[in-house]
């Protein structure tokens, strides 16, 4: 009784301490905390993943309770709490009884877990926004503009810590630390590590990765750079054949890395062959370049190369899978056709700029404009731009349908406006056949607000209203303008991922803030070339391999042997499918029947992805379903090394009555010059000492020659050497 009579005295009592005296008993009483849902609570939900697409943020939300993922659309979300379920999310007079704050606290059960904990800051900011009665702010608060990573590049040594801050830039001009609200994800975790709250570990290996830093729908990265430890290269070893080489090498000497040395002419013709045309040498061919002593004969093989149809074959077959040349949708008549217009473009060599906007543009009578017939494998408006976006740019901008595109800055908004570019594209039927038109002035809506989206190319100024035409024409011109900031780095950065086994930017087909170049000054020294060059893509191949880069050799040295992104040494590359089974074909002298085509067709001539063959399939031919690059496999596995060692169809290739291990039996009884000629066949060099000797003993061994023959050809045929391109 007495305690009950005394606390009310005592807070009484210490009140009266409280209360300003004289003059001061007119102070103001302290502002209430004005709160902005998107600016102050959006950003404690992502951080704890409520709105994560694996949680709430899933497109069917968690348990009936649904978020925008990473709190893109701010207003939706505050009306999930407030408005939805009679508001029983939210309670202004109970704010610890609401079912917000009592789930993430762990007070109710709740299948995410306590993410909130009741003793954090962030549950007294949500507590006091709450209190403050729930609201969603004003449109005159400020909003984000900008988030900076501090610092933003650094070179580390291996185990390294370093702890990241992020600056968020205010619409109002103010800046603020927001680290503790972001979400941190590292591009390659064996080079470095990031916690959730931006502390970085640096791993063993040298090279360099990116760490991305998310904030309301901004992103930043850092660069992190970790050079080998150990003395360092020094200048040697680091010689320059052209502007490429200048800027890879500048970037190995940071890592304190050294190239290794130039490869020898047998490689080089062996991978030129692959690289350009997508076809071995013949034995002929190797002997007359090792002969050649020529100081240009690099270059004039390169020359020589080009000119050749194969090359035409080779090139068509890479970007009908970019573009999707599919008898299934098209039909056989019309993916002939496409597939035809692609491969006359490269056998012109037309300019590649002329060649996007040919296809960004056509229109009319698809018999009179085959490179429409894009526009029927690819049918949708938002499907249109964003095939267009990935193969032209290299930017993916398909997640920007449904929300902000998590990784990049790309938001609906910017999504429907490039689809708006594509609204007014259909194929109608006629009694001449199919035309592609582009008419009509149609508005895109956006899905979530229901306003009109100006069309417009991302980032770029929007198609004015009174505009009149093919709206394509504006993006044609944006696409392949100079100064376009991604079609000429998108283009250099295919061809060196395709020549050198990686790209600048992997993969080639993500390009957004968050994955930057590994290497920015090569890549933009890149464009500029093909800029120069006026997008001409056979001068750009004659200058990339005549680089020093190009040419050197996947024999490692001590500095570089882990090294596999920056260009120190040569990359094994295995053959893409088409190309293995040419070679198979050509080394044992019995060329492939693929069901439905005429005899004497190769697998790199092949137009139709549909044309069932278990090899193609097993060894990664894409069903071009889409515009990713990934669609084509390039990994080893066991089932294909099972393949090459035991099936009927390759033995029945080198025991071919007709075939070359039967001729080169029957022909060649000196077993030295029988060796030469298999490995010149199967490898594109002459045999070692050592391989000399081991198949003079295989052959004297074995009294069936022809069999004999076969075995050393079969042992050849199931090697790494033969298998990738080096």
């Amino acid at each position: 009784m007495r305690s009950q009579i005394l606390c009310p005295l005592a807070l009484l009592v210490a009140s009266l301490w409280l209360v300003p005296q004289g003059d001061a008993a007119l102070a103001k009483p302290v502002p209430t905390r004005q709160f902005n849902f998107e600016n102050d609570i959006s950003p404690l939900l992502t951080r704890h993943g409520c709105n994560a697409s694996q949680c709430h943020g899933k497109a069917e939300g968690q348990n009936g309770f649904k978020l925008s993922v990473f709190g893109y659309d701010a207003l939706a979300d505050w009306r999930a709490f407030t408005a939805e379920s009679k508001g029983r999310r939210t309670s202004s007079a109970a704010p610890e009884q609401s079912l917000f704050l009592a789930k993430a606290s762990g007070m109710v059960p709740h299948q995410g877990g306590a993410r909130i904990p009741a003793s954090t800051a962030d549950y007294e900011t949500i507590r006091a926004w709450l209190a403050a009665g729930a609201p969603f702010g004003s449109t005159n608060d400020a909003r984000v503009v900008r988030v900076e990573l501090e610092p933003r590049e650094r070179s580390l040594t291996p185990g390294a810590k370093l702890q990241l801050r992020v600056n968020a830039t205010y619409s109002d001009g103010r800046k603020a630390d927001v680290t503790r609200f972001c979400v941190f994800q590292s591009n390659n975790d064996g080079l470095a590590k990031v916690d959730e709250h931006g502390a970085v570990v640096i791993g063993s290996l040298p090279g360099q990765t990116s760490v991305m830093a998310r904030y309301l729908g901004e992103v930043t990265s850092f660069m992190a750079i970790v050079p080998r430890p150990g003395k360092p290269v020094g200048n040697a070893g680091f010689a320059e054949f052209n502007f490429i080489d200048r800027h890879v090498n500048a970037h190995l000497k940071k890592l304190n890395l050294r190239p290794s040395e130039v490869c020898d002419d047998a490689t080089f013709l062996r991978r030129a062959h692959l690289d350009i045309i997508g076809t071995l040498p013949t034995a002929a061919e190797v002997r007359r370049f090792l002969a050649d002593e020529s100081s240009d004969k690099r270059a004039q093989l390169v020359d020589s190369l080009l000119k050749r149809p194969e090359f035409a074959d080779f090139w068509a077959l890479k970007w009908a899978d970019l573009l999707r040349v599919d008898r299934q949708k098209l039909g056989q008549r019309d993916a002939y056709a496409y597939y035809r217009w692609i491969r006359e473009q490269f056998a012109a060599n037309r300019p590649m700029d002329q060649f996007a906007r040919s296809l960004l543009t056509a229109e009319g009578p698809l018999d009179d404009a085959p490179a429409g017939h894009f526009y029927k494998v690819v049918t949708r408006p938002g499907d249109m731009a964003n095939a267009v976006s990935q193969v032209f740019l290299g930017i993916r901008i398909a997640c920007a349908e449904c929300h902000h595109h998590p990784f990049d800055r790309w938001s609906q908004t910017d999504y429907y406006g490039m689809s708006g570019l594509f609204a007014q594209v259909s194929v109608r039927k006629g009694a001449l056949g199919e035309t592609l038109l582009a008419e009509g002035n149609p508005a895109t809506k956006h899905p979530r607000t229901g306003e009109t989206v100006p069309p417009r190319a991302l980032d770029a100024t929007p198609v004015s209203d009174t505009a009149k035409g093919d709206r394509r024409r504006v993006l044609a011109e944006w696409f392949t303008a100079p100064e376009n900031p991604w079609f000429a780095r998108n283009l250099a950065n295919r061809l060196a991922a395709h020549f050198l086994g990686r790209g600048v930017i992997e993969p080639v087909d993500d390009v957004r803030a968050t994955n930057p170049a590994g290497n920015p000054a090569l890549l933009d020294a890149l464009a500029k070339s093909l800029v120069d060059a006026r997008f001409d893509l056979k001068q750009f191949i004659r200058t990339f391999t005549a680089s020093r880069t190009y040419q050197l050799s996947a024999t490692p040295n001590e500095t570089n042997a882990q090294d596999e992104q920056n260009y120190s040494r040569a990359l094994f590359k295995r053959l893409p499918a088409e190309v293995l089974l040419d070679a198979v074909s050509q080394v044992t002298g019995v060329p492939e029947k693929f069901d439905g085509v005429p005899a004497g067709v190769r697998a790199i001539q092949l137009w139709d992805s549909q044309t069932q063959h278990y090899f193609l399939k097993l060894f990664g031919r894409p069903v071009r379903a889409t515009a990713c690059e990934c669609e084509r496999n390039s990994e080893a596995s066991i089932a294909q090394v099972l393949h090459l060692m035991n099936s009927p169809g390759l033995q029945a290739k080198l025991a071919h009555a007709d075939g070359r291990m039967a001729r080169l039996a029957a022909a060649q009884p000196d077993p030295e010059r029988l060796a030469e000629e298999l490995y010149l066949t199967f490898f594109n060099r002459l045999p070692t000492d050592a391989e000399r000797q081991l198949a003079r003993r295989h052959f004297a061994a074995h009294p069936n020659r022809q069999q004999a023959v076969e075995d050393l050809a079969w042992s050849l045929m199931n090697t790494m050497e033969f298998v990738f391109n080096h």
